[in-house]
C-alpha cells in the first residue's frame, strides 16, 4: 500500500475517533446544567433601611408678618446667633404709636370720670345716712304727737307740724335712695368705659409691639429673604400666612428627616440606631437614632398627606422618619442633602446563603420533576422533594414555595427553606439547610429553568478565575 493511502486512512480514522469521543462527550453532558454554588456559612448580618431626605434643626421658628406696614430695619444677618428677645425687624410705627398715646389719654379721662363718680357715690351714700338719721328722728317725734295729742297735752298746730316733718324726711329718704342708685348705675356705666378703654389700649400696645420683632427662640438667623422699604402684610385666618420674613434654627439638636418606602416603614421603630451621611461632608459618617416614625403615608411626587387627598390612588407611598444626630458638626445647615441607613435588625453568627440563591418553585412543578426522575430511575426515587405539605383545599398549581437548590450527588435537590432578616447581599435562613451545604448561587438564568433533580456541573465564577490567577 502507498504512502499516501497509509496517512489518508490514519488520518481518516483519527476524525472517526475525534467524533465518536464529541459524541460521546454530547450524550454524557446532555442535560447537565452549568452552575455556579457556594457554601451555607454562618456570618453576621446586619437588617438595613435605606432612606433619603435633608437635614433639619429639632427646633425651627419661621418668623411670619402679623400686621401691616413698611420695613424700616433689619437688624440681623443671615448667619448672626440670636436670643429669645433680641430685635429681629422692625416696619414703621407712626399709627400705631400715635394709637397708643390716644388710648393712653382716653384712659386717663376715663380714670378721672370713675373717680368722681366713686365721690359722687360716696356724697349720696352720706347723704342717705343722713335722711335715714333725720327720719328716725321725725319718726319718733311724731309717734310722741300721737300719744300726747290723744292725752290733750299738746296743740293741733303742733301735732300737724311734727307730721309734716315726719312726711318730709319719708320722702327725703326715698330721693336720696334714688340718687344713690343713679350715681351707682354711673358709676359702674364709667368703670366699664374704663374696662373698654384700658383693653383698646391693650389692643394699640399689641399693635405697636408687632412693628418690633423679636427671637422666639435661641438658635442661629438661617434666612433672611425680606430688605429694607418692603411692606409686611399680616396673615388672614385659615386663608393666608403672613409675609415669610425669616428662620431661626437651634443647630445645637440636628436631625434627619428622610422619606421611608411604604414596604419598608413597618421595620422601622423609635430608637433604632442609624448611620448618616450628608451629600456636602464626604466620607464622614453620623451617627444617630430614630426619635419620630410618621403614621401617615405622603405622595412620593407631591409631599401630600393621603388623608387630604379625595380621589383613590395608586401612586407611590413614603412616611416621614425623623433620625436625630449625635455630636453634629456646627458646619451643618437646614437643608442640606442626606441619606439614613437604618439598622432595623442585627443577627450574629446565624446561617445566611446570598439572596440571589433563592428560588420559586411551585408545588406541582416540584411534583412533577419527582414523578420524571422516579420513572427514569425505575422508580428509585432519584430526588427528595424536601417540601411541606400542602394544606388542605390549595391549589398546587398557584402555591409557590421558597426554597434553594443544594448539591447532592451532582444533581440539584430542591429544599424548602424559611428566611429571617435580610441584610445587604446576603439572606437569614431559619431551617431546611446547614452549616457547608453546597447550594446553587447561580446564573441567573440557570437558577430561573433549573429543575430539581437535573444533573449539574460547575462552573468557575468570575471571582474564583480572578483569584485563580492572581
Amino acid at each position: 500500500m502507498k504512502k499516501w493511502k497509509k496517512i489518508a486512512l490514519i488520518v481518516a480514522g483519527l476524525v472517526i475517533i475525534a467524533i465518536v469521543v464529541q459524541v460521546s462527550i454530547s450524550q454524557a453532558n446532555r442535560g447537565v446544567v452549568a452552575v455556579q454554588t457556594d457554601k451555607v456559612k454562618k456570618q453576621d448580618l446586619v437588617s438595613l433601611v435605606t432612606a433619603s431626605g435633608e437635614v433639619r434643626p429639632k427646633v425651627l421658628s419661621n418668623v411670619l408678618g402679623e400686621g401691616f406696614g413698611k420695613i424700616t430695619e433689619i437688624a440681623v444677618k443671615e448667619g448672626e446667633k440670636v436670643r429669645v428677645g433680641d430685635p429681629l425687624l422692625r416696619v414703621e410705627s407712626i399709627q400705631p404709636a400715635a394709637d397708643v398715646e390716644a388710648q393712653r389719654a382716653a384712659l386717663s379721662s376715663t380714670e378721672a370720670s370713675v373717680k368722681s363718680m366713686e365721690a359722687g357715690y360716696r356724697s349720696a351714700q352720706a347723704e342717705l345716712t343722713q335722711r335715714q338719721a333725720d327720719y328716725e328722728k321725725a319718726k319718733f317725734d311724731w309717734d310722741r304727737a300721737q300719744q300726747l295729742y290723744k292725752d290733750e297735752l299738746i296743740s293741733k298746730q303742733e301735732y300737724d307740724s311734727r307730721k309734716a316733718a315726719f312726711d318730709s324726711s319719708t320722702a327725703g329718704i326715698e330721693v336720696s335712695q334714688a340718687r344713690v342708685a343713679q350715681t351707682r348705675a354711673e358709676l359702674e356705666r364709667s368703670r366699664s368705659v374704663l374696662n373698654q378703654n384700658s383693653a383698646m389700649l391693650t389692643r394699640a400696645r399689641d399693635q405697636l409691639r408687632k412693628t418690633t420683632y423679636t427671637a422666639p427662640i435661641n438658635g442661629t438667623v438661617t434666612y433672611v429673604p425680606v430688605h429694607v422699604g418692603e411692606n409686611v402684610i399680616a396673615g388672614v385666618v385659615n386663608s393666608t400666612a403672613g409675609s415669610y420674613l425669616m428662620t431661626i434654627a437651634d443647630m445645637s439638636m440636628v436631625t434627619a428627616e428622610v422619606k421611608v418606602d411604604e414596604t419598608d416603614i413597618v421595620n422601622v421603630r423609635v430608637g433604632q440606631d442609624a448611620d448618616v451621611t450628608i451629600d456636602a461632608l464626604p466620607n464622614q459618617i453620623f451617627k444617630g437614632k430614630v426619635t419620630e416614625v410618621g403614621s401617615q403615608a405622603v405622595l412620593r411626587s407631591s409631599g401630600v398627606s393621603t388623608v387630604q387627598t379625595t380621589a383613590g390612588t395608586q401612586e407611590a407611598k413614603d412616611f416621614k422618619v425623623i433620625i436625630t444626630l449625635e455630636n453634629p458638626p456646627e458646619s451643618l445647615r437646614p437643608g442640606l442633602s442626606s441619606t439614613a441607613k437604618i439598622k432595623t435588625a442585627q443577627r450574629d453568627d446565624v446561617l445566611a446563603i446570598p439572596m440571589q440563591a433563592l428560588a420559586v418553585r411551585t408545588r406541582a412543578d416540584l411534583e412533577e420533576a419527582q414523578k420524571d426522575a422516579q420513572g427514569k430511575n425505575g422508580g428509585g426515587g432519584g430526588v427528595t422533594l424536601a417540601a411541606s405539605k400542602a394544606p388542605a383545599g390549595t391549589d398546587p398549581k398557584k402555591e409557590e414555595i421558597q426554597g434553594v437548590f443544594v448539591v447532592r450527588n451532582q444533581k440539584a435537590e430542591f429544599v424548602e427553606v424559611k428566611t429571617g432578616i435580610t441584610g445587604i447581599t446576603d439572606i437569614e435562613v431559619l431551617n431546611g439547610l446547614n452549616e457547608g451545604d453546597e447550594i446553587v448561587t447561580g446564573s441567573y438564568r440557570a437558577l430561573r429553568t433549573l429543575k430539581p433533580g437535573a444533573r449539574i456541573k460547575k462552573e468557575e465564577t468570575p471571582e474564583a478565575g480572578k483569584e485563580s490567577k492572581s
